[in-house]
C-alpha cells in the first residue's frame, strides 16, 4: 500500500473507526483482490467511506465536503468529458469566477490537480469527499444531464454524445434506487418539471430527477423493457421486467396510468430469494416467534397475515414458506403478482382477464396433490370459502386479510359467509403486523421522550429505558431512520378461542379472553421495541394514530384499543 493508506488507516484506529483486527483484514483484502486503498474500502464494507474521508481530510489538510448536504448542479458535468471524471475520481462541485471547487479522493495527487487545471481552465480548490458518494454523484450526473460530454473524440478535443441518454438514464434511476434499498420509484410528470421519488423505508424521498423533455422518453423505455403498447397513452398499461444490479437480478413491477400532465410511472422493486431470512429474523417478540412457528409446522389449518398494503405480510408468509420449503412436500403458490421467486415452489400467477381467479386457480391446484398452500389474498366469498375448505380437507393453507387487527379476521371470513364451525376447525391464528422504522445504527443517541407523548401511549418511565432518536448522517441520507422492523399481534386459535368463535362471540368478546390469556397488541409491541432502542417513540405514536383512526372506523362489531 501506498505510505498515505498507511497515514489514513492509523488515522482510523486512533479515531476508533477501526479495530486492528479490521485494519488487517482490511489490508488482506486490498494484497488479495490487488485494489486501490479507496476501491476497498467501498467494496469490502470494512470500515465506512464516510469516515475515511473525514480522517483523509485531516491528514491532507484540506476540508471535507459531505456532498449530501449540498445541491450539487450536475450541468458541471459539461465542464469535462466523463471519462476524464471518472479516471480522475473528480468532479467540479461548484464553479466561481475562476476558482473551481473540486470533490476528490485524493487531493494530494498534484499530477490530478494539474490535469484538472488544464481541462477546466480554472484555479483548482479541492475538497475531500466520500468515496463511494462522488462517484455516485458521477454517474449520476453524466446519464442524467443530456448536454454532458460522454466519450473523448480524437485529438481535437470535441466530444460525442454517442451513449443514448434515455438509456443510461433509466439504468441509472434503477442503479439508484436499488443502491438506496427504495421499495418503490416514482416518475411523476408536473406542470413545468419532472419529479423523480423513491420509496425508502416507507417514506417518499425526492431526488434530482431528468428534465421535463426527457420524460416521454423515458416512459416508452419501460414500455419497451415491459413488452407493452408504446403506441397506447390513454390507458393504464400494467407490466413487469427484470435488471441486474451488482450482478444480482432483480424483478421490477410497472405501473403506468395516463394523469392530466402526462403518463405516470411507478416502479415497485421486489425483493429476491436470497433476501428472505428466517422467522427470527422478522423481529417477532420470542413468544410470538415460538407460537408462530409452531403454527407453520402443523400438517393442515390454515394461518392469515393481516394488515395494510405496505406492513409487510408477503414477507412474513414468504418467510414461513422458506422454513418449511423442504424436498419431501409440495408447496404451491397463487399470487397476483408473484412477487418473489422460490426454488422448489411452484408460484402461479393469477390473471382474472382470462379466467384465472384466486378462486378458479385455487380449484386447479388441489388437483395438483400440494401439501402446502399459499393464497396471495382472501378478497372474496367464494375464494374465503375454499380456503378454509382446503384447510378442513388435510392442507395447510397460507393466505392474508385486510384487517386492521388479528382479532378482525374472525367477522371477516364471517362476512364472507364462512359457518362459524368450519372457522373453528380450520383456523390456527392470525398474525396481525406493521411496519415502523428503525432508528439508525450510526447516529443514534439517547433521548428523553416528552412528557405528554409518554402519558398519550400509557407508558410508565422506567431507569431500564433505552430511547433513543436518530440526529441523521450520510448513511441514513440524513433522516435518522435506517430499515424497519415488524411489529405484531398474534391471535392463537386455543380451545378457549375455538369456543368463542363455535358460539360466534362478538369480536370484543374474543379480544378480551385473547388479552386475558396474554395476548400482547401491535402497540406494546411497538412500545416495547422503542424502549429496546430499536425504533423511536415518534414512530410508535404514528403507529398508535393509524391503528386509533383505523379501528374506529371499522364495522359495528369493532372495539377501540387503548394504551
Amino acid at each position: 500500500m501506498l505510505d498515505t493508506s498507511e497515514f489514513i488507516l492509523q488515522a482510523l484506529l486512533e479515531a476508533g473507526k477501526l479495530t486492528r483486527a479490521e485494519a488487517d483484514k482490511l489490508v488482506a483484502f486490498i494484497r488479495d483482490k490487488e485494489l486501490g486503498f479507496d476501491e476497498a474500502v467501498i467494496r469490502s464494507n470494512i470500515v465506512s467511506p464516510y469516515d475515511v474521508a473525514v480522517v483523509k481530510a485531516s491528514i491532507c489538510e484540506y476540508p471535507f465536503a459531505d456532498i449530501t448536504k449540498f445541491d450539487i448542479d450536475i450541468r458541471q458535468s459539461r465542464c469535462m468529458p466523463k471519462s476524464v471524471s471518472e479516471r480522475l475520481r473528480a468532479f467540479p462541485l461548484f464553479i466561481f469566477g475562476d476558482i473551481a471547487t473540486v470533490g476528490m479522493e485524493d487531493p494530494l495527487d498534484l499530477q490530478t490537480i494539474d490535469e484538472l487545471r488544464q481541462v477546466l481552465k480554472k484555479q483548482i480548490d479541492p475538497v475531500v469527499c466520500d468515496a463511494q458518494q462522488l462517484r455516485m454523484l458521477i454517474t449520476r450526473a453524466y446519464t442524467l444531464d443530456t448536454g454532458a460530454p460522454e466519450v473523448e473524440d480524437g485529438e481535437d478535443g470535441e466530444f460525442d454524445n454517442s451513449q443514448e441518454p434515455i438509456v443510461a438514464a433509466v439504468n441509472q434511476i434503477l442503479f439508484s434506487a436499488a443502491e438506496m434499498k427504495a421499495s418503490d420509484i416514482h416518475i411523476n410528470p408536473d406542470d413545468k418539471k419532472l419529479l423523480l421519488r423513491y420509496r425508502v423505508d416507507g417514506v417518499l424521498q425526492a431526488q434530482r430527477g431528468p428534465e421535463m423533455s426527457m420524460h416521454e422518453g423515458l416512459i416508452q423505455r419501460l414500455k419497451v423493457m415491459s413488452h407493452l403498447d408504446v403506441t397506447q397513452t390513454r390507458r393504464p398499461q400494467d407490466g413487469k421486467f427484470r435488471f441486474k444490479h451488482n450482478g444480482v437480478p432483480m424483478d421490477v413491477r410497472l405501473s403506468i396510468i395516463p394523469t392530466i400532465h402526462g403518463e405516470n410511472a411507478v416502479m415497485r422493486l421486489l425483493s429476491t430469494a436470497s433476501s428472505i431470512g428466517q422467522i427470527r429474523d422478522l423481529g417477532m417478540p420470542l413468544d410470538v416467534s415460538e407460537a408462530f412457528t409452531q403454527m407453520i409446522h402443523k400438517p393442515h389449518g390454515i394461518v392469515l397475515v393481516t394488515g395494510p398494503t405496505g406492513s409487510g405480510k408477503t414477507t412474513t408468509l414468504y418467510t414461513a414458506l422458506n422454513e418449511i420449503n423442504t424436498p419431501d412436500r409440495n408447496i404451491m403458490t397463487i399470487e397476483d403478482p408473484v412477487e418473489i421467486r422460490l426454488p422448489l415452489v411452484r408460484q402461479v400467477q393469477a390473471n382474472p382477464e382470462i379466467g384465472m381467479t384466486f378462486a378458479s386457480a385455487l380449484r386447479s391446484m388441489l388437483r395438483q396433490d400440494p401439501d402446502v398452500i399459499l393464497l396471495g389474498e382472501i378478497r372474496d366469498e367464494e375464494t374465503a370459502k375454499i380456503a378454509v375448505q382446503s384447510a378442513l380437507t388435510g392442507h395447510l393453507v397460507f393466505s392474508t386479510l385486510h384487517t386492521n387487527d388479528a382479532i378482525g379476521a374472525v367477522p371477516r371470513l364471517r362476512e364472507f359467509g364462512v359457518p362459524a364451525f368450519a372457522i373453528n376447525n380450520a383456523l390456527l391464528g392470525v398474525m396481525a403486523q406493521r411496519l415502523v422504522r428503525r432508528v439508525c445504527e450510526d447516529c443514534r443517541k439517547p433521548e428523553v421522550p416528552d412528557a405528554d407523548a409518554l402519558r398519550e401511549l400509557g407508558i410508565t418511565p422506567s431507569p431500564d429505558d433505552g430511547f433513543v432518536k436518530g440526529t441523521g448522517c450520510p448513511k441514513c441520507m440524513s433522516l435518522g431512520y435506517k430499515g424497519r422492523i415488524g411489529v405484531y399481534e398474534l391471535l392463537s386459535a386455543t380451545k378457549g378461542v375455538r369456543e368463542l368463535i363455535e358460539r360466534q362471540a362478538t369480536a370484543s368478546e374474543i379480544f378480551e379472553f385473547a388479552r386475558s390469556q396474554g395476548m400482547r397488541l401491535m402497540l406494546e409491541d411497538g412500545i416495547q421495541k422503542a424502549r429496546m432502542g430499536i425504533t423511536s417513540i415518534d414512530e410508535v405514536r404514528k403507529l398508535h394514530a393509524t391503528v386509533e383512526i383505523k379501528l374506529a372506523a371499522n364495522n359495528e362489531d369493532s372495539f377501540k384499543l387503548s394504551a
